[in-house]
């Protein structure tokens, strides 16, 4: 039953196999809590645990460069409170490579704009963590704040009925934005961009300025290093950088040339 389960979500649902293997996932938790409850279901439960998942292609990192990052951070109309908020949501998505299901849950009591720069995150499994901000951010988000309720359990990020902003609603709002860099940043156009490409950028840029890969995994709130691998694997500057440290291949046979102090010192010997 479980396997027609799973057929029917690709051929009639036509979901994709990362879907299928997520619904798999959530079938074999509760094998598992069956299997300790209920030890008279074990032979049925160890058969649906045997279920493999279903390989798939993994595609390579949709990225945003620096200055394509920088010109979505720019394209929000701050004469207006919908872009005011734009841009500053943007702006802490980037800095703290937050999770979209992160972000739109934070709330005012989270932010700290005091003695320290940094948010609480309340991430998956209720794991929370704190990330520092920078200046600049800090600065445009306690001018935005001004523009809001101030309650504790407010929303950071409301829409206009004061309530949170719900996932497709910034998903909205970075489709809005990317039209407008679009035109002072053409490479960002008809693009497939979302929220978790800014997420992918944050990580991607750390990377690049020589943090460790450990704190980049503590940063995003990874739960184990090698999903941070992943940004090593799409770097191609630092393939690049490992390719200029091997030389290239060559037809003609390299000839060993000794120098003046080696062949004096074999004509010693």
């Amino acid at each position: 039953m479980i396997l027609s389960f799973l057929d029917h979500l690709e051929t009639e649902r036509h979901c994709s196999a990362r879907t299928r293997n997520l619904r798999l996932t959530a079938i074999r938790s509760f094998m598992r809590y069956v299997s300790v409850r209920d030890p008279a279901s074990l032979p049925v439960a160890q058969r649906v645990l045997a279920i493999a998942g279903k390989r798939f292609d993994r595609p390579v990192l949709e990225l945003l460069s620096r200055d394509e990052m920088q010109a979505l951070l720019d394209a929000p109309d701050r004469d207006t409170w919908s872009g005011q908020r734009d841009a500053a949501l943007f702006t802490v998505l980037y800095n703290t490579g937050a999770r979209v299901s992160e972000i739109i849950r934070l709330r005012v009591a989270d932010v700290l704009l005091d003695r320290a720069h940094a948010v609480y995150l309340h991430g998956k499994g209720r794991k929370e963590r704190v990330i520092p901000l920078w200046k600049n951010t800090a600065v445009q988000l306690r001018a935005w704040l001004e523009c809001i309720d101030r309650q504790p359990e407010a929303p950071v990020f409301p829409n206009r009925a004061g309530n949170p902003m719900s996932r497709s609603g910034v998903e909205h709002r970075l489709r809005v934005t990317i039209d407008r860099a679009s035109v002072q940043c053409p490479s960002l156009r008809s693009r497939p961009i979302s929220p978790h490409t800014v997420r992918h950028a944050t990580a991607m840029h750390l990377l690049q300025s020589g943090v460790d890969i450990t704190v980049i995994a503590m940063w995003l709130g990874h739960e184990d290093t090698a999903t941070t691998h992943q940004y090593l694997e799409a770097d191609i500057t630092m393939k690049e950088a490992a390719l200029k440290r091997m030389d290239a291949p060559s037809s003609q046979p390299v000839r060993f040339k000794a120098t003046d102090r080696l062949l004096a010192f074999l004509e010693a010997l």
